[in-house]
């Protein structure tokens, strides 16, 4: 294990502190409980309680949504898979795959589930620089499929049913959000698409030279192992025939569709009569994810609740309902990772660090050796 592997390591055991999991319970439980008394002044919220039946019916969309979300995990897997040329088992790819969702959870969005996603592939057998490689494959994959879905899903749904309406304040501030986002997916979609595709020298020496500016000189660093890493990734990438492209581009497309369908399950399930409103309920997910991406809170916590409950009121007959909607859709797309992490994170974490010790004790020997044969 080289000494980007051990700094690697160590930054996942501190990530993975106990206060880390459970600030972001923390926050999106005491904001589910300030907006459930915000409402319960406005709406009788028993009432609202009580007029939820749980029906066949309804469990069976309650069903249909962790399908979905399989969906995802399946998606991600595959793409692992897919990435690894099929080195990594089905058992081994859900385990990244859960690594880096349980990450997610408790980093802020911005951050994101591959922060640390070298080290789970470094856990399962794939060499470090292979695979950061990989990781930053992946993120270029996800940015392509927001880069390219979000302008198709905005022309084909109007702009007072995707950015809610009755213009009020909230609709053009999640509009503005939305835009200023996508830009600058886009602009950094289009430096991930240079960098390890078609210009990877040309980038990292504009990385090298822009961190020559004094401001930005704490940054050299960083930007030239950026830049290192673009390159290697480009010399893969460029191997590739275009069934991969399309296997792994498959990968991330349903696995990020299967996460928007949740919401749908959901409306299903609780509000059928709303059926007429499918494609604006998924086209709005879209917008959301969108914004969440510069979320400052571990996982969106707190802000996912309230942009849920406020993005779909128009859409929800009372604002309880919204309410009882997004607490759903958080357990299912959120709160079942941070458990499972919880599970497999400890059993990792020690098996991770047993195989690190072993490899040190075992090359300490060697480096004896050779000293003293010198």
């Amino acid at each position: 294990m080289d000494s980007q592997s051990q700094t690697a390591l160590s930054d996942s055991k501190n990530v993975f502190s106990i206060w880390k999991v459970l600030l972001p319970v923390a926050i999106g439980l005491t904001v589910v409980v300030l907006m459930f008394v915000h409402d319960a002044r406005k709406e009788n919220l028993a009432q609202v309680w009580q007029s939820i039946h749980f029906t066949p019916y309804t469990w069976a969309c309650i069903a249909l949504a962790f399908l979905f979300m399989f969906g995802r995990d399946f998606g991600l897997s595959w793409r692992f898979r897919a990435l690894t040329d099929r080195e990594l088992r089905w058992s081994q790819a859900f385990k990244v795959d859960f690594l880096c969702e349980f990450t997610s959870c408790v980093t802020p969005s911005a951050v994101g589930g591959s922060s640390l996603g070298m080290v789970f592939l470094n856990s399962q057998g794939i060499e470090f620089g292979r695979a950061t490689t990989l990781m930053m494959t992946t993120l270029f994959l996800d940015e392509l499929f927001f880069v390219l879905s979000c302008p198709i899903v905005v022309f084909f749904t109007p702009a007072h049913e995707i950015f809610a309406s009755g213009g009020s304040g909230f609709s053009h501030g999640i509009k503005l959000t939305f835009w200023v986002v996508y830009v600058f997916l886009f602009a950094w979609t289009l430096i991930l698409f240079l960098g390890i595709i078609a210009r990877p020298q040309w980038v990292r020496s504009v990385l090298i030279k822009v961190c020559k500016i004094k401001f930005l000189r704490r940054f050299a660093a960083g930007a030239e192992q950026l830049g290192d890493n673009m390159v290697a990734t480009s010399k893969e990438l460029r191997k590739k025939p275009f069934r991969f492209w399309l296997e792994v581009f498959g990968g991330t497309a349903l696995s990020w569709t299967s996460r928007y369908l949740v919401v749908n399950a959901l409306f299903l399930g609780f509000l059928p009569q709303d059926n007429q409103w499918q494609w604006v309920i998924l086209a709005r997910q879209f917008v959301i994810w969108v914004v969440l991406m510069v979320s400052p809170t571990p996982g969106g916590s707190g802000l996912s609740e309230w942009l849920f409950s406020e993005y779909y009121g128009d859409i929800v007959s009372t604002a309880g309902m919204a309410l009882v909607l997004a607490v759903f859709w958080r357990v299912i797309s959120y709160y079942v990772y941070l458990v499972i992490g919880c599970c497999i994170v400890p059993g990792w974490l020690r098996s991770t660090m047993a195989r690190f010790k072993g490899h040190r004790s075992s090359s300490a020997p060697s480096d004896s050796s050779s000293s003293s044969q010198n």
